[in-house]
């Protein structure tokens, strides 16, 4: 899978996903809960999403908030992969902020 060019990632994120940020050939989004439990949770889920895809964020946590980033190591870039991945899981944490209020 090749790497998409910057300004195609760029306009996909300003269309679709326009909470990620475009940083150094990958997407970030930083996502804050109400408690660890709340984070320890959402990351759960995601495991469950990208085992299936075979395709693994980079991320971390820190008590209430989870941080990820997104690229394909292979493609030493973005790729459809990684907008897939993140749309999965902006649904994931939608779900999130219904089921438990505003998360923010």
């Amino acid at each position: 899978m090749k790497a998409l060019p910057k300004d195609e990632v760029s306009s996909y994120l300003s269309q679709k996903l326009t909470n990620w940020r475009f940083e150094e050939n990958t997407i970030e989004r930083n996502f804050r809960f109400k408690t660890f439990a709340d984070a320890f949770s959402f990351m759960t889920a995601i495991a469950l999403e990208v085992e299936k895809m075979d395709h693994h964020p980079d991320w971390s946590n820190s008590y209430n908030k989870v941080g990820i980033t997104l690229s394909t190591h292979s493609a030493k870039g973005v790729t459809l992969l990684d907008l897939e991945l993140a749309e999965k899981i902006d649904r994931i944490y939608t779900k999130y902020e219904y089921a438990f209020g505003s998360l923010r």
